[in-house]
């Protein structure tokens, strides 16, 4: 088979992935801007079997990638800035495991918990400022967007009047249409940002997780680096909000196109399962980049030599009829449990799964509870999405708040 080209124009990333799955199988050929080839796998059984051999079978080193070290993609690739950096995503085995002890402190359960009288806090204050601002408003403008960044960045100790600098440079940096110019520059304001602003919280340190981690770097020097302690910023930040700004919309979308799911979800406080259907449905995580193949592996009956890329298409997986039935791209909040994949698998689980659930469940059942009568201000085919391999979710959603 012929690789099969992404993007493809005028189609959501998940759109393609369920379509390649559906047309071409659960591993397929693909080929990347800049001419870039690489393996998509597209199914639950393919993706569950990937993420479950992290580690032994499959690498997170972009040092795995031959391709991306002997000339063949050029210097100026974009998507270079995501896939490479000296954090969390890029690691194996115990440097893995070390880093992720170290961030884990910040998403304890216990600490998460504690976090939800000022989660709410904030939510509220998001919804008075929204009903001052008419009949019609933006939810992704000034709701969907505004918390996530507000919740992580305060965990982290960002400023108020630095956190759109961030959000800014987010989009660039996933966005699928950026230009390598465009890339380079984001990727590289965002890490002159980030030094600076640890030098910052050396001079004055504060109550937030920053400066826990700095204060852990000078008591255990050796154990943290300096680019280590960059790149943990740099991720947390990202993945702190990117997923859940998307993640809160695409319910929303979800939700009112359905009212009827809508009115158990209110009747019933079904808060917790509209949570874990729209992890499974309507994931703000598409795509994943990449894994590595450390030898030639079989997938389903194809062969990948290792070193070949491989992404996993995790809106394919949450959405696959040979796993959840003919009707699963339905979302359905009285489905029978079934474990989707989410926040992953294996080594790699999403370690601020617990802040995003409790954000989502928090922001989900107080933006309803406020404006019952909430509803789309236009038709659900003609919200505008995020153009990336990544992320997806709306880039606007004008609502109607009161009926």
């Amino acid at each position: 088979m012929d690789p099969l080209q992404m993007p493809v124009p005028g189609e959501r990333t998940s759109e393609t992935i369920r379509r390649f799955r559906d047309e071409s199988g659960p591993v397929v050929p693909i080929e990347l801007p800049g001419k870039v080839n690489a393996w998509l796998v597209t199914s639950y059984e393919t993706v569950n079997e990937v993420l479950t051999n992290d580690g032994t079978l499959y690498s997170k080193n972009p040092l795995n990638f031959p391709a991306l070290h002997d000339g063949t993609i050029p210097p100026d690739w974009p998507i270079r800035q995501v896939i490479q950096g000296d954090h969390l995503l890029t690691k194996d085995g115990a440097d893995h495991r070390r880093l992720r002890g170290l961030i884990n402190r910040a998403f304890t359960p216990a600490r998460v918990a504690a976090m939800a009288p000022r989660i709410q806090e904030i939510t509220d204050e998001l919804l008075d400022r929204l009903a001052d601002e008419g009949d019609v408003v933006d939810l992704v403008r000034h709701f969907s967007e505004p918390l996530p960044i507000a919740v992580i960045c305060e965990l982290f100790g960002v400023p108020e009047d630095e956190r759109y600098r961030i959000r800014e440079w987010t989009n660039v940096l996933l966005s699928n249409v950026s230009t390598p110019e465009e890339a380079a520059t984001a990727a590289g304001e965002l890490l002159g940002y980030l030094g600076g602003f640890i030098g910052r919280r050396r001079a004055e340190p504060g109550d937030d997780l920053t400066t826990g981690l700095i204060r852990a770097q000078e008591d255990d020097g050796d154990r943290l680096s300096d680019e280590e302690m960059l790149w943990i910023l740099w991720l947390v930040l990202i993945a702190g909000h990117e997923t859940t700004v998307h993640l809160i919309a695409n319910t929303v979308v979800a939700l009112c196109a359905d009212p009827a799911q809508l009115a158990v979800a209110q009747k019933e406080n079904a808060w917790d399962q509209v949570v874990e259907e729209a992890l499974r449905s309507r994931n703000s995580v598409v795509g994943v980049l990449f894994r590595y193949p450390i030898e030639d592996v079989r997938v389903a009956g194809t062969t990948i030599q290792a070193g070949e890329p491989i992404m996993v298409g995790l809106s394919g997986a949450g959405t696959d009829p040979a796993r959840f039935g003919g009707d699963a791209e339905r979302f359905d909040i009285s489905r029978e449990p079934d474990g989707h994949l989410g926040f992953g698998r294996g080594p790699h689980f999403c370690l601020g799964a617990p802040l995003a659930r409790l954000e989502m469940r928090i922001a989900l059942s107080s933006l309803f509870g406020r404006f019952p009568g909430l509803r789309l201000a236009l038709t659900e085919g003609q919200v505008p999405y995020t153009s990336s391999f990544i992320t997806e979710g709306p880039t606007e959603l004008p609502v109607v708040l009161r009926s």
